[in-house]
């Protein structure tokens, strides 16, 4: 079991930054990959950014590439997401996800086997 607790979320106007934390704990060394996942109200839960846990390899969706960064310091099992220029479009419930075992497709829901419980990140126009 791997348990995942998101921070960081909160109201901003446009064009300010938030800090996102995703704090893991359990069997953590089972984690290949973590995932950051938003879902806005009416529409699918949608992929924004992955990490490997190990590695540290990056993936990025396109409409946050140049705006977002992932990092991750495994001494203390947590993943950041710094958000930059935000916009009202970027408002959502954002969610972390890992994936364990083997690697599945980086950016589908159903590759992730453990998810937080989610933080609200609103931005105004």
């Amino acid at each position: 079991q791997v348990q995942l607790v998101e921070s960081g979320g909160g109201l901003v106007q446009a064009g300010g930054s938030l800090r996102l934390s995703c704090a893991a704990s359990g069997r953590t060394s089972s984690v290949y990959r973590v995932g950051w996942f938003r879902q806005a109200p009416g529409k699918e839960r949608e992929f924004v950014v992955a990490i490997g846990w190990s590695g540290g390899r990056t993936y990025y969706a396109d409409s946050v590439k140049g705006r977002i960064t992932i990092t991750r310091d495994n001494a203390k099992n947590t993943v950041y997401l710094q958000m930059n220029s935000l916009k009202p479009e970027d408002t959502a419930v954002y969610y972390c996800a890992a994936n364990i075992g083997s690697p599945g497709t980086y950016y589908s829901s159903g590759a992730y086997n453990y998810w937080g419980q989610g933080t609200q990140v609103t931005v105004s126009s």
